[in-house]
């Protein structure tokens, strides 16, 4: 695990679950992607009046996607710690075949859908995209010409960005 630790709260105690989700999901995945199970923490006695989980429950769950490093916390109910799309996770995909895999896999909520940005079964916010997106927005000769094709897509076609860029 990197030093750098994302840390993502679970309201409904989704950790375990997701990290598997993710784990399976990326190494499914077509092109060159890896994930990895890390350690399962387990809420001691101590936590149990304050967090209201019982002990021997799943506090965190670790995982590595992608080479970036994940904690799932178990935290409950938070108003503060809720879900939302300020943050999201960027899966930078070379094909069309791995862009229509993962937006088969993450997206479940249609209504956040926009730009390549999507929201999965446990609310967590992805932007599947294409690796050559990055590089044509940085060409204020294609800028133009590529945003206008790609923001009011949902899911990115790849070859209709490329067409833009030309």
């Amino acid at each position: 695990m990197s030093k750098l630790i994302t840390c993502i709260w679970f309201a409904n105690n989704d950790g375990e679950e997701a990290a598997k989700y993710y784990i399976d999901t990326f190494n499914a995945a077509p092109g060159d992607h890896s994930a990895k199970m890390g350690d399962i923490t387990k809420s001691p006695k101590a936590s149990e009046e304050v967090s209201g989980r019982p002990e021997g429950s799943v506090m965190t769950a670790e995982c590595e996607l992608d080479g970036i490093s994940f904690m799932f916390l178990n935290g409950g109910p938070v108003e503060q710690f809720k879900l939302n799309g300020a943050t999201s996770y960027i899966v930078e995909c070379e094909t069309q075949e791995e862009i229509d895999y993962f937006w088969e896999k993450f997206s479940a909520v249609p209504e956040a859908e926009q730009c390549g940005w999507c929201t999965d079964k446990f609310g967590v916010t992805w932007q599947i995209a294409p690796r050559i997106l990055d590089e044509m927005m940085r060409d204020p000769e294609k800028a133009e010409a590529v945003t206008a094709v790609f923001m009011p897509m949902k899911k990115l076609d790849l070859e209709a960005i490329r067409r833009a860029g030309q």
